[in-house]
């Protein structure tokens, strides 16, 4: 069987999310997590929706960072794929950004109200050492 992504318009729940972790502001953008969400971001498993957002913190706290949704597909059984580019920089250096490439992929539990059940993200390549 042949299933193909279908590119669609970026929903409003994913421009939200992006927001959340560019402001670190969770509220209305990470309501799609649950305890039950599971998130993989490169080689770290985090699980449950306070982990995720601590893990944000962690990663997104000493940096200026920006999320820009480049494209945007649909797939079925609830499989939705995002590409995007992050400019970031250190708070310290905020003439030194980067862009990195990146990828997330959603697996929903279910489409109305939106429920994540599975984020897998790849960021990269980075010029790790311009902002780590």
């Amino acid at each position: 069987m042949t299933d193909n992504a279908q590119a669609t318009a970026v929903p409003g729940w994913v421009l939200k999310f992006m927001d959340a972790i560019d402001t670190l502001e969770f509220s209305e953008g990470f309501a799609p997590l649950t305890e039950d969400t599971d998130m993989f971001f490169g080689t770290a498993h985090i699980h449950g929706v306070e982990a995720i957002k601590e893990f944000f913190v962690k990663i997104d706290a000493p940096l200026n960072i920006t999320h820009e949704v480049l494209e945007f597909w649909t797939a079925s059984d609830g499989v939705r794929l995002l590409r995007g580019e992050a400019t970031m920089a250190r708070k310290s250096e905020p003439d030194q950004a980067v862009r990195a490439p990146f990828m997330h992929i959603f697996y929903l539990d279910q489409e109305e109200p939106v429920r994540i059940r599975t984020l897998r993200i790849t960021a990269g390549p980075l010029q790790t050492d311009a902002v780590m």
